[in-house]
This record gives structure tokens, C-alpha cells and sequence, in this order.
């Protein structure tokens, strides 16, 4: 799912946008079609568009249901990532060589990065979702609990089915308004739509080439820099301080040697790069090096297990190896991780929403809290940290 960062997101919107949410659906519609014609599209347009929009409650209930997000990243690599995958990825990267070489050479992309979402948002295409796009934007426009993010997606599929591009009862995709084969939403194909197979058209649904080129030119456009790396395995000495792992702290490679930070194979970077060093589930389970490219990974999505097993899945789909599991201390259940996040709102930590998901606020808090305790300061919230909070 490709959600983009709010800031982002806020300087699409009028200053009245955030209040327009709620309230019946018809007249919700109603007040779009008069921004609409206001912001300069004809009547006639704007009423086609609307035409045929719907509420659609199975959007709000896929919305509310996003459990996947709570499993640790171990159980969610294994979730997401089988021996089919790793095959069949590296069986497209053959099949679509001579686009992916276009991309490399135009916009540095490496292939394992893209062959990665292409299999996480569709499985390589085969699955782009069966939702009404059109339902789906407005119905979480209307929905208060993100219309920063949704109602100006809404104005970019009307410009979509200005130029023939969106078609208001046929187009379909994810619950959230991703339309393709890599699930781009319609800013970003307004954006970064390219016709990568040559037949004048941007066709995300049908065409890999355009899908492929489109999700290489917006990760080129959100900062991706050509020919550098965005994640590594490493192994950690006993030892390490802890206190400076994590996404949010950066050190040079250099740096990370001279603590005894080594790379599983290959080698490190630069030594002058910067990176972070994460450790998803604690000092006892994997460890990897993120760099600046890792990221870019975060204006695609902003789920931490979700963009890491991403990054990871690209390497492997480059060749590295499975990576050492380790033997991580006991989790959280999701019941505890909500009594966890309560427990850190108490002590005056932002955690976001209490949702049972360990995200980077909530790393963060768990961090603080395990070195005023005396504990290893992994971030990775144990049944033990809990007693003692």
C-alpha cells in the first residue's frame, strides 16, 4: 500500500480541505463537484465523473483490518516472502531485462528494488485488487480519519478522466485507491506516468513496461540515488551500544566499522556514507546497515516491517542470502503491544495511535524507556520491559 507522507499530502489541499469530511454522502459529494468547477472543470465533466460514485463500507472495513502489520518482521518476511516469490521475481528480472536496462541506465532504479514491490503490492500483476477506484478515494475522503490523505487523490483521478486515462465505473485496483501493477495512486501517475512500451498510453494495469518505468521515474523523483546501496546485512559484536541503533540515528560506515559492525558477505560501503543500524527484533535477531536509499522506502510506505522486508527482499532478489534469524528474544502479543503503547502515552512518549503495531515512534519510546531501565537499548519491547513499565 503506498501512502504518502502528510506534509506531502497538505500542500495539495486547500486550508478548508481538512475540515470537509463527514457528514451525509450526498452532500459530501456535492460540495466535491463544486470544488471541482471551482478549481476550473466544466460542469458537464465533473457531473460524468461523479455520476456513478458510491459509499463503499467493505473499503472502510479493509481499512480497520490491517493486522498483518502487527507480526514481527521475521513472521512477516516468512508471510510475505516464499521460495515462489524469490524464483519467480528472478524469472520476471530475466523476462523484462531489457526494461529493467532501460531503467537503470535512465533513472539508477536497481531491478531487485522494483521486482520486489511488483511482487509485494500484485504478485508480479496477477492480483491488482477488484475495488472501484473511484468508491474507494471518496469513501475515505468522506471517512475523518484520513481525508488529508485521500481527497486530493480524488481531483488528480478527475484530471485522470479528463485525458481518457480513468474511467469512474471501470477503474479498479487496491481499497486504497492504487491503481496497477504497482499500485500507484493518481497523483502519482499524473506525476510519474511513463509509456514504457511505446503504444502512446500510460497503462498501468495491463502494460509491466509502463508499470515498471512509472514506479522507477516516482522513486527517482522521491530522491532514490543512482548506483548506491539501500540495505545491508551485518553482524553486531557483543557489546555494541545499543543506544545508537535504530532508523533515526545515522553514523558513518566508518564509524559503524570501528565499533566492530561487519558485513555478512561482501563488503561495506564508502566509509564517509551514513547509515543506521536497525535491529527489527532486537540485538539477538537480524541485523542489517540501512542507507540514504533506504529511505526513499519511506515515501513509498510508512510501515517499518513492511519497508524493511522490502528492502530485504530486494537484496535477495540480487542475490544475498537468507538472512541469520538469530535467536530473538519473546515479542509482544498484539493485546500487549496496545498495553505497551498505553503505558508509554502515560509516560509522556508519542507513540501515534495505539494500535498494537511496533512503529518507529513506538521504537523510539521503547528505546528511551529501556535505558532509563537498564536494559539492552535494542527497541524491541519484550514481556520484561513490560512488567517493569
Amino acid at each position: 500500500m503506498r501512502l504518502l507522507p502528510l506534509a506531502l499530502v497538505a500542500s495539495l489541499l486547500p486550508a478548508t480541505a481538512f475540515a470537509q469530511c463527514g457528514g451525509s454522502f450526498s452532500g459530501f459529494v456535492k460540495d466535491l463537484k463544486k470544488e471541482a468547477v471551482a478549481a476550473g472543470h466544466s460542469s458537464a465533466t465533473t457531473k460524468a465523473f461523479f455520476n456513478s460514485v458510491k459509499h463503499d463500507p467493505k473499503v472502510l472495513r479493509a481499512d480497520r483490518a490491517q493486522g498483518v502489520f502487527q507480526k514481527p518482521f521475521i513472521e512477516f518476511t516468512r508471510h510475505l516472502i516464499s521460495q515462489n516469490r524469490v524464483d519467480r521475481g528472478r524469472s520476471m528480472a530475466k523476462k523484462h531485462d531489457a526494461t529493467f536496462d532501460r531503467i537503470e541506465a535512465t533513472y539508477g532504479i536497481n531491478r531487485g528494488v522494483l521486482l520486489a514491490f511488483w511482487a509485494f503490492e500484485t504478485d508480479y500483476g496477477s492480483f491488482q485488487g477488484d475495488f472501484n477506484t473511484l468508491n474507494s478515494l471518496v469513501t475515505l475522503a468522506h471517512d475523518c480519519r484520513r481525508p488529508e490523505l485521500f481527497r486530493p487523490q480524488i481531483f488528480a483521478a478527475l484530471e485522470l478522466y479528463e485525458t481518457g486515462n480513468f474511467d469512474p465505473k471501470r477503474t479498479t485496483g487496491a481499497w486504497a485507491g492504487e491503481i496497477g501493477m504497482v499500485q500507484m495512486l493518481p497523483r502519482d501517475i499524473l506525476e510519474n506516468g511513463v509509456d514504457g512500451d511505446g503504444d502512446g498510453k500510460v497503462s498501468l494495469k495491463t502494460s509491466p513496461q509502463d508499470a515498471l518505468m512509472s514506479g522507477a521515474k516516482m522513486l527517482s523523483n522521491l530522491g532514490w540515488q543512482p548506483g548506491q546501496p539501500w540495505l545491508q546485512e551485518v553482524t553486531i559484536p557483543n557489546g555494541l551500544d545499543l543506544s545508537k541503533t535504530g532508523p533515526s540515528q545515522k553514523y558513518s560506515v566508518s564509524n559503524w566499522a570501528d565499533m566492530g559492525v561487519k558485513p555478512r558477505s561482501g563488503s561495506l560501503a564508502s566509509g564517509s556514507m551514513q547509515a543506521s543500524l536497525l535491529l527489527p527484533q532486537g540485538h539477538k535477531g537480524p541485523a542489517f546497515l540501512a542507507y540514504p536509499n533506504f529511505d526513499v522506502y519511506f515515501e513509498w510506505n510508512q510501515s517499518f516491517t513492511y519497508v524493511l522486508t522490502a528492502a530485504y527482499f530486494a537484496t535477495r532478489l540480487e542475490g544475498a542470502n537468507i538472512y541469520n534469524a538469530g535467536n530473538a528474544d519473546q515479542g509482544l502479543s498484539g493485546k500487549q503491544m496496545k498495553q505497551l503503547q498505553q503505558k508509554l502515552q502515560a509516560r509522556g512518549h508519542d507513540v501515534g495511535k495505539v494500535d498494537g503495531i511496533l512503529g518507529s515512534k513506538t521504537r523510539i519510546a521503547v528505546q528511551a524507556e529501556q535505558l532509563r531501565l537498564g536494559l539492552p537499548a535494542d527497541a524491541w519491547p519484550t514481556p520484561a520491559l513490560l512488567g517493569k513499565l
